[in-house]
């Protein structure tokens, strides 16, 4: 009676480290897309600053331990490395994103989305050169993908004080995706970079009289 009340016992542990392996592997597996601003969503978020950037969530580290876990065995698995830095990213720890999303990149540079998500780190990070170089990256990838061109005129805008820049991203976007969920929006803020460009245009004058 004993010996089958331990049995019993031991094959209940068993189940239940089964069951939680199976839910873990489960969500590495179809774990959901990433729901940060920079290529999933189509909606327009402004990437800025870290200092005013989208409100942080609080980082799940049991799942993030798990996905390093993973990383650990295979360091070029690209969903885990995406994974991992959209949770860095959604918690706003931009720069420890950047790593992951490097990494997701290199193993899959064709990856218009993590190129973008990269890129937006990057901006977010404080690093608006690279965040250029990698946004360029995923236009070299998809010409007129419409996140990117959106986030590149606010870097250009923002970070470099480049309107004209903004201006071609911008332009750029409206005419290759008439559709943008955003495109009342973009169509104010050209509005705005226009007349800003056309002020600061003044025209030279003669030293002499």
């Amino acid at each position: 009676m004993a010996q089958q009340q331990t049995s019993s016992t031991t094959w209940a542990l068993i189940s239940g480290a089964c069951l939680i392996l199976g839910l873990a592997v489960g969500y590495v597996i179809f774990g959901g897309q990433h729901a940060g601003p920079p290529a999933a969503s189509p909606v327009p978020v402004a990437p800025v600053p870290a200092a005013g950037g989208p409100q942080p969530g609080l980082m799940d580290e049991q799942q993030a331990q798990a996905l390093r876990n993973i990383l650990a065995r295979n360091p070029n698995d690209v969903q885990a490395n995406t994974q991992l830095g959209n949770l860095y990213y959604d918690a706003g720890r931009y720069a420890e994103a950047v790593g992951p999303y490097t990494k997701a990149f290199a193993t899959d540079p064709k990856n218009v989305a993590v190129s973008t998500d990269l890129g937006t780190a990057l901006w977010y990070a404080g690093r608006p050169d690279d965040a250029i170089a990698q946004l360029n990256r995923s236009l070299a990838l998809e010409p007129t993908h419409p996140q990117t061109l959106y986030n590149l005129g606010i870097v250009k805008r923002d970070g470099k004080q480049d309107p004209v820049g903004a201006i071609q991203a911008w332009e750029k976007l409206m005419a290759a995706n008439p559709n943008y969920a955003g495109r009342d929006d973009v169509l104010r803020s050209l509005e705005q970079l226009k007349a800003q460009v056309k002020t600061s245009q003044v025209a030279p004058v003669r030293s002499t009289r």
